[in-house]
Parts: structure tokens; sequence; C-alpha cells
């Protein structure tokens, strides 16, 4: 204290404070004090108290598990805690749960008083306070703290309300960091932040098609339902005065009770369809009710019967009765554009219904299984051009998750199967995103497969794989600016997909490849959380890290590379990938080496 007269004075200053604890340390401890002890002791030295001097916070103290942090400001708090929590998430990813060392992380902005260099009162409460009420592995933070950043940094808030606070007198207002958000690479992918926040609406109107419930009593005719729905989706797609939300976004509502207007919120849409389908030998019927996602009115509701041989046209007419409900002044000549007939054959209709419900389980066995139900749909029609296209991506699935055993035999499998995409459905966005996408990156045919994939593009530009297989092939050759932005298209018209591991990853190696690699392994790293096992993720977090200088990062990405496949080489990557990257593969093959990747 300082002396003011004969009264003491109290020194007293503004500051953001961070406060942060081990979740369950006391429990951790219980079950092995050494490891326990040593893991956070090691955690703290490389990644903890190296991240907070670099945004200039001052340790104020130590408390076994937790810590006391001052900033003189709170954005370079809040960047920070949200530094040391993705990287705490991507070292945990592959540690069993019940041993992981996760932090509770509260910021508050206040008034604090100094004394021989540590510091008291509600500054400091509320900050422990707050750190308290957030989840493992989270970030909590005031309402002051969080008026003194917003708009100023690339970060997401989610309002948690009035909070009342132990021995705090009044209820606070707190706030969540959505810590899917990355702040490194916010101006270069939007994407990213659209994730963590409502997404605006699109300037035409927007719909999604949620999962039809299946009414034949039947479980087994569930592909059946979800077979309608996509083709409902991919009949409104082809609108292009719409803009529809991919079938990959929607379905992940499926066998949930579903709030329509938090769709519209996570979607970012006005329209919400949802209805019922009932298969009973020959007869079909189709419900469907479409409402207002911010209100959840009623514009419509109808019921479509018909025999089986119909469905097409069954599903016509409900693709018709939503545009019309929605965007009445449609041309009849965008509407006949809109109507494409897949298949005259029933049997290989059904199928390719079967083949695409295996490929959407995505592991290695039901791909295969899928890859031979469509090779049924082709023998029963040689010229159904989505059945080849799917097969193509299965190739292009097995490649990516290295589950190929033939790379040369299944080559030429994909140029069979991309060829004939490309012959009979030169109208067909899908059969041709899945044979361009499998042509560049398995058949390593980068212009023929980017040509089909441009050409999807111009026919729908509201399908998202097609998107994605432009923005992924254009990694391959170029330019990676376009590249970048047709995969955060992609991910606008399929915000909640299940597969957005796949669009962050080639972002990131685009990101890599253009010398940004800041702004790459941020997008790597959220890769890796979304898919641990995910090789081309980990490959990628491996060498953007080391190019960012981030070596122990790059050295642990490297290490979890290593594990899940023992063989991992930088002469067996020249083989597979080499060629794809004839220009760039040294760079590429000069940071694996410093993560730590054999020769």
């Amino acid at each position: 204290m300082e002396q003011h007269g004969s009264e003491p004075r109290v020194k007293r200053r503004l500051a953001a404070v961070l406060a942060a604890d081990v979740e369950g340390y006391s429990r951790l401890m219980t079950r092995d004090e050494e490891r326990t002890f040593a893991e956070l002791k090691s955690i703290r030295r490389t990644l903890v108290d190296p991240t907070i001097a670099t945004h200039r916070g001052r340790i104020v103290k130590t408390t076994g598990d937790g810590m006391l942090v001052e900033f003189a400001s709170a954005i370079d708090a809040a960047h920070c805690a949200v530094e040391v929590q993705r990287r705490m998430a991507a070292q945990n990813s592959d540690v069993p749960p019940e041993v992981r060392i996760q932090f509770r992380i509260g910021i508050h902005v206040g008034d604090i008083i100094i004394d021989d260099n540590d510091i008291f009162g509600d500054g400091v409460n509320i900050a422990a306070r707050l750190e308290g009420i957030a989840e493992p592995g989270g970030v909590c933070i005031s309402d002051d703290a969080q008026r003194q950043i917003r708009g100023k940094v690339q970060i997401a808030f989610e309002d948690m309300g009035l909070r009342t606070l132990k021995n705090i007198a009044e209820p606070m207002r707190a706030w969540r960091i959505k810590l899917d958000n990355s702040v490194a690479v916010a101006a270069r992918a939007p994407f990213l932040t659209e994730r963590s926040r409502p997404l605006g609406l699109p300037d035409k109107p927007s719909i999604a098609v949620l999962p039809f419930q299946n009414m034949s009593g039947d479980p087994e005719q569930e592909y059946f339902a979800d077979g309608i729905v996509e083709d409902i989706i991919t009949a409104l797609s082809r609108f292009k005065s719409l803009f529809v939300i991919a079938r990959n976004s929607t379905f992940t509502y499926k066998g949930r009770a579903v709030d329509i207007k938090q769709v519209g919120r996570d979607l970012g849409v006005r329209y919400v369809l949802e209805g019922s389908v009932r298969k009973a030998g020959n007869r079909v019927r189709i419900t469907g009710q479409l409402l207002r996602a911010d209100s959840s009115v009623h514009i419509w509701a109808e019921r479509y019967d018909g025999e089986l041989a119909e469905i097409f046209e069954l599903q016509d007419r409900v693709a018709r009765d939503v545009v019309g409900a929605i965007a009445p002044k449609l041309e009849q000549a965008e509407i006949e554009r809109a109507r494409n007939k897949p298949t005259d054959n029933l049997d290989a209709y059904d199928y390719y219904l079967r083949g695409l419900a295996c490929t959407y389980r995505m592991n290695r066995e039901s791909v295969e299984e899928g890859m031979s139900l469509l090779e049924k749909a082709v023998e029963l029609d040689p010229e159904f051009a989505t059945a080849h296209g799917l097969g193509a991506w299965c190739y292009y699935w097995r490649r990516v998750n290295g589950w190929t055993a033939a790379p040369d035999r299944e080559a030429g499998d994909v140029a069979r199967l991309a060829g004939s995409a490309a012959t009979f459905g030169q109208d067909d966005a899908i059969a041709l995103s899945y044979a361009g996408l499998a042509l560049g990156h398995v058949a390593g045919e980068v212009e023929a497969g980017l040509a089909l994939a441009d050409r999807a593009v111009i026919l729908n530009a509201n399908l998202a794989i097609a998107w994605y297989a432009s923005g992924s092939i254009r990694v391959l050759q170029g330019p990676l600016d376009e590249a970048i932005e047709r995969m955060s298209r992609a991910l606008r018209l399929s915000p909640l997909d299940p597969l957005t591991f796949c669009t962050l990853s080639y972002t990131a190696l685009a990101e890599f490849l253009a010398g940004r690699a800041d702004a790459a392994w941020p997008l790597a790293e959220q890769a890796c959380r979304d898919q641990p096992h995910f090789m081309l993720a980990l490959r990628i977090a491996a060498v953007s890290n080391a190019a960012a200088g981030r070596l122990a990062e790059a050295r642990t990405f490297g290490a979890r590379a290593l594990r899940i496949d023992p063989s991992l080489s930088l002469s067996n990557l020249k083989a597979r990938i080499g060629p794809l990257l004839p220009d760039r593969f040294a760079k590429y093959a000069a940071a694996l080496r410093q993560a730590g990747v054999p020769d």
C-alpha cells in the first residue's frame, strides 16, 4: 500500500483477470497421482505458460491445479484462453476421456487491488466464479469483458443469461466463448465463424428438407424414405432461384425431436419442409408440410398417393408445390429444366437407394457393400449416370481413408466409372460431381476431373458436393484462393455436414501451399478434432504447424499419424500423392520431415 498523509492508500488498477483450474483434478490425482502431476507440469511448461507469455499475460500465482493471470487487455486474455483450449483439445483428441486434463477458464474485467505482487478484490473473485461455471475445456466470460471484446475480434459468443455466482451480491450476465471459431483464419475462412453463430439468410428463398418419417412399419424400408428425401432435395436444388441446404446437414436431425425455429437458425434458412413416406406393396404415399422457420407457421400441407411406378412423378409434384408456395414467379422453363428422371428401371433405382444408404455409413465394410449394390444398379441400367458417379465416389472415399489395396487397378476402375457418368449424365450435376472428384483425386486426371466438377457447379449452384469437388481439385492445380472460396461455398450450403473435416483439410492444405501456414494450422487442427483418425487431416496439421514454426505441435501430429499408420513414410507418400503435387511435394515433404515422418 502507499501512504497518503496518515492514511494508507490502496493501490488499484483496471485489469482483465483470467482464472483457470483443472476439471476433476482430485479424481485424476486419486487415480494416478504421479502421472497427473507430471503431465500437468509438462503441459504448463510446454503449452500454457508460453501461450500466456505470447499474449502478454502475467501469472500472478498458481494453486496446485489452478492459476490466476493478469492481462492489461480483455482481448489478450480472450485470445490466450482460446488458444490454450484449442491446443488442449487437439492434444487430448487421442487421450481416453477418463484421464484427460481439461481446463476451465473464467475471464472478467474489473477493478483489482495490488499488494506485494498479488491481486485481490471483486475483479479476481468474479473471474474465479466464472471459471467455476465454465464447461471442461471451455471459457466463460463476464458481460463487462464481452463488451470490451465484441466487434474487435473474430470470436463468437453464446449468451448464458443472468447467473447467480457464489458470494457475488447481484446476478451477473455471463457469456460462453464458442471454441469452434478460429481467430487466426476468420478473415480468410468465414465459414468457420459461421459454424459458431446464427447464419444470415441468403438473398433468395432458402429451404431445408428434414428427413421424412418412415411410416411403412418396416425398419428395412428406412433406406427408401431417406432416398425419397434425397431426390426431393435434388429436385429443389435444380431451381436456381432457390437456396437449398444439402442432405448431409439436414440429416443430422434424423431421429431427433426438432424445433423448427432452431433448425432455421442453425442452417440459415427461411423455410423448412418435413413429412413422411409410406410404402406398402406397389403403393406409395408421401405427405409433406412446409413451414416458415422463423414462426413455425404452416404454409401448406399435402398428401401424394400413387403407384410405385409413379415415384418420380410424385417427387416432382412435391418439389413443384414447394416451389409454387415460396417462389411463385419462377418461369415455366426453369420448372421444366428441373425435371430429371434418373432411370426408367425401378429395380435399378431400388439398388441405387440401398447403395446410397450404405455409402452414408462411410465405414469400410458399408462402402464395399454399397459398391456391390451400385454394380447391380448399373447392370440393370447401364446408362444410370448417378449410380456410375456414386460408384466412383466410393473409390475416392477408399483412397482418402487409406483403404486402397491396388492403386493402379482402382485408378482404372475410377476412370471407367467416371467416363460412364460423364457420358450418360451430361446434365446430371450429382453424377458429374462424384465422377470429377474421383477422377481428379484417385485417377490423377486433374484437368478432366476439374472440368466435370466445374460443369456440375454451373448446372446446379445449390449442390454442396459440386463446390467441394471443384474446390478440392483446385487445391492440386490452383488458383489456391479460388479453391478456398469454393470450399467455403460448400460449407455454407451444408453448414452441419459430418464431412466438414474433409473440406477443412483441403482448405488447410491450400493455405499451406499458398505460404500461409498461420492460417492453415487452426483449420487442420479443427479437422483433427472433428475426425481424430483422418490421415489427411493429421498430415496437414503436421506440415502446417511445422511451417508455422510450431515444431512441438507438428511432432505431436506426426506421431499421431505414425501410430495410426506405422508404414507412413515420405517415400510412400511420394508414390501416392507426389504426382498430384508435382511442383509442391518437396515443400510438403520437408515439413513432414520436420514433424518426424521418416524418409
